[in-house]
């Protein structure tokens, strides 16, 4: 007796929808058209023995052993692609397709500098990269979305195996007539904390900041509203408060052509460690090592 088995272009159009919602925008990430993808779905649906998604003129829902097909789909994919993964890293090193999520704190300040020289030096990998918060990146981790995440830690990423690059020293950054003008560092008890500005919730710079100064006033204090740096600092500049920055965001001139200036923040952890997590067990950890030192010495 013949046993058919889904395919992974079936499997591939069940997450799409899954992850998209919405037929039209599930077909452009596949890149075929909605009727291809829908009669892709309805042929697994015959396969299989069951309804995976409930369709109406407005909303997709998926049933609930749709939802626990298409999870086990995305896993079923990313072991997929993890073959391709197994023949590459027998090859050249660090080459063909990597997707790498970087967080918006570490993204404008840290990747200017590095990509000219990992082009250079690696001219058959092409680096696909994605910005978005530590949570989101994670989550695209987990799921296959992405292979590796450069961002800030300490961080709750999962079951990761990472490689740190560097310890990245955290600033108070504001006017000196607040900061002090003969001073040479900023003690965290210092700190004003109705004059505080912060990133939104979801940026874990936040958080670091936040830890780093040991004050739980602070949280309930500080004013959090900043979608950005480049906005904390253009506030902080208009006179509305300070911030904290980190140090490679000095380093990349966040603060030219402002009339702020910046100072070390003094507390027991006064810093937040940059580094590279993929997932464990990876079959391509030793391309993560060498695109972890690499990305060190080019900052």
């Amino acid at each position: 007796m013949a046993t058919y088995l889904p395919t992974l272009k079936q499997l591939q159009y069940l997450v799409a929808l899954r992850d998209h919602g919405h037929f039209s925008r599930a077909a452009e990430a596949c890149f075929v058209t909605q009727s291809t993808l829908s009669a892709g779905i309805r042929e697994l649906e015959t396969l299989i023995g069951v309804v995976l998604v409930e369709r109406t003129r407005r909303v997709v829902r998926f049933t609930p052993i749709g939802e626990r097909i298409s999870d086990k789909a995305r896993r079923v994919l990313r072991e997929a692609e993890e073959l391709g993964d197994l023949a590459r890293a027998a090859g050249r090193p660090l080459s063909g397709e990597l997707r790498m999520s970087v967080i918006p704190t570490i993204a404008p300040f840290m990747l200017p500098s590095i990509l000219p020289r990992l082009r250079a030096e690696y001219p058959d990998l092409r680096l696909f990269l994605r910005e978005e918060p530590s949570g989101a990146a994670c989550e695209g981790l987990h799921n296959g979305r992405t292979d590796c995440v450069l961002l800030a830690l300490p961080y709750a990423c999962g079951e990761v195996s990472s490689e740190t690059l560097f310890e990245d020293r955290l600033f108070i950054a504001g006017p000196e007539a607040e900061l002090g003008a003969h001073a040479v560092s900023m003690r965290a008890a210092e700190i004003d904390e109705t004059r505080l500005l912060l990133l939104e919730d979801g940026h874990c710079l936040k958080d670091h900041a936040l830890a780093a100064c040991n004050r739980p006033e602070l949280r309930a204090e500080a004013t959090i509203m900043g979608t950005s740096l480049h906005t904390i600092v253009q506030m902080v500049d208009n006179g509305l408060g300070v911030t904290m920055l980190p140090e490679m965001a000095l380093k990349a001139g966040i603060l030219e052509h402002t009339g702020l200036t910046a100072r070390p923040l003094e507390a027991e952890n006064p810093s937040r460690r940059i580094a590279l997590v993929w997932r464990r067990a990876s079959p391509r950890e030793k391309d993560f090592h060498l695109l972890a030192r690499a990305l060190a010495e080019a900052r």
